[in-house]
């Protein structure tokens, strides 16, 4: 028996499905082409999460997050992140390496998301962070790529913003075109660490907006005052 298979399960609504399949783009060619859904929301699945994730096992997440079902791999993540976060040393480590060796699972934006900062950011605020580097450099997929930034949101709310600026310059330098998603992210970690040192946005951005991507560009700048945010998007 898995307590939080069962309970997802019991949630599903066939009505949701369709206009969730469009929502993360299932179709063919799209960035979430195949996937699966049982049409659960994501206050419906947090719902059941916090009803089941004290005393999961490990086998029992692994049924979850390996699930063809979004919303299962969903509900495991944010039960890993919850275990973690109620956990000493030695299990939040295994809760590491349990999600780092499901990675190929993560594969949509709001499953790294709602996972990534909360736990892989969590656990490397003060530890070597070179693993995010290596994720944003070398990532095997956009999922990937998209967790190596996202992460650095933990490191932004201690008021640590270097690694947030140094990891988007790997973005700038990639000799491919930037995947929209990741355009966003990168443009969204940016405008966060703004939000805590304006200065510093604006003067990492001056020399670099006529090489940044559109959509990253426009993320950043977003909260800057509206005559600042035009002169910087006109350099782009």
């Amino acid at each position: 028996m898995n307590r939080l298979y069962d309970a997802m399960l019991a949630e599903r609504d066939h009505s949701q499905v369709a206009g969730l399949s469009r929502f993360f783009k299932t179709g063919p060619g799209q960035y979430g082409e195949g996937d699966r859904f049982l049409g659960i929301k994501v206050p419906v699945t947090r719902k059941v999460v916090r009803e089941c994730w004290k005393g999961l096992s490990f086998d029992e997440l692994e049924e979850c997050v390996s699930s063809e079902y979004h919303e299962l791999r969903l509900a495991a993540l944010l039960a890993l992140v919850q275990i973690f976060r109620h956990a000493g040393p030695e299990l939040q480590r295994r809760c590491v390496d349990f999600y780092l060796s499901h990675l190929t699972y993560i594969n949509n934006w709001d499953l790294v998301d709602l996972s990534c900062y909360e736990l892989l950011g969590a656990w490397l605020l003060d530890r070597d962070r070179g693993l995010l580097y290596d994720l944003a450099r070398d990532g095997k997929t956009i999922w990937e790529q998209r967790i190596g930034i996202v992460s650095t949101m933990k490191f932004i709310r201690a008021g640590q913003l270097d690694d947030t600026y140094a990891i988007a310059e790997i973005f700038l330098g990639k000799s491919v075109p930037l995947h929209d998603l990741l355009q966003k992210a990168v443009g969204w970690l940016l405008r966060e660490a703004g939000k805590r040192d304006a200065g510093r946005l604006l003067l990492w951005l001056e020399p670099r907006c006529a090489r940044m991507p559109r959509t990253m560009l426009r993320y950043a700048v977003e909260k800057f005052p509206e005559a600042e945010r035009r002169r910087l998007m006109a350099k782009g």
